[in-house]
C-alpha cells in the first residue's frame, strides 16, 4: 500500500503573514493569493497529470497548527487517506481529528513522536486547475 506520495504543502507561522507573503511575491516572484502560493508539478508516475503544492503563511497567534508547539507544518500527499488512517490507527499513531472532505480533497491531522502536527491530504488536483488556472501558479 502506498502511503505518502509527495509533499502537498508547506505551512509556517510568522509575525505578519500578509506582509511576508507579499515580500515573497515582490522579491522571489511567487504568484500569491489569499492562501499563499501554489506550485505546479507533474507526478513522476503519470507525467501528464498536473499536481500542486500549497505554500502558506499563518499568524503566530493562529491555532491551525495546534496542538503542536512548532511554527511549521508539512502537508503530505497520500493515495488513499481512509485506508491509511485505518493502518496508522492500528499502528498506534495519534490521529487528531476525523477525515474532512472538500472539493479539493480529503484531510486529516496526525502527530509524530516529537510533537509535530502533520496534515495528510488525498488531493483532487483538478479543483486547483479549475479554480486558479495557469495564471496563479508558479
Amino acid at each position: 500500500m502506498k502511503r505518502v506520495t509527495g509533499i502537498g504543502g508547506i505551512f509556517f507561522k510568522c509575525d505578519e503573514p500578509v506582509e511576508l507573503r507579499n515580500w515573497y511575491r515582490d522579491h522571489l516572484g511567487l504568484v500569491t493569493n489569499d492562501y499563499g502560493a501554489l506550485f505546479e508539478f507533474r507526478e513522476s508516475e503519470n507525467p501528464q497529470k498536473k499536481a500542486y503544492l500549497q505554500w502558506s503563511t499563518f499568524s503566530k497567534e493562529g491555532t491551525y497548527m495546534n496542538p503542536s508547539k512548532k511554527d511549521f507544518m508539512i502537508n503530505y500527499r497520500v493515495a488513499d487517506l481512509e485506508k491509511l488512517v485505518s493502518v496508522l490507527r492500528d499502528e498506534g499513531v495519534t490521529i487528531l481529528d476525523e477525515i474532512e472532505t472538500y472539493d479539493y480533497g480529503k484531510f486529516v491531522h496526525i502527530m509524530d513522536p516529537e510533537g509535530n502536527k502533520i496534515e495528510l491530504w488525498e488531493p483532487v488536483d483538478q479543483e486547483f486547475e479549475d479554480e486558479y488556472g495557469d495564471e496563479s501558479v508558479k
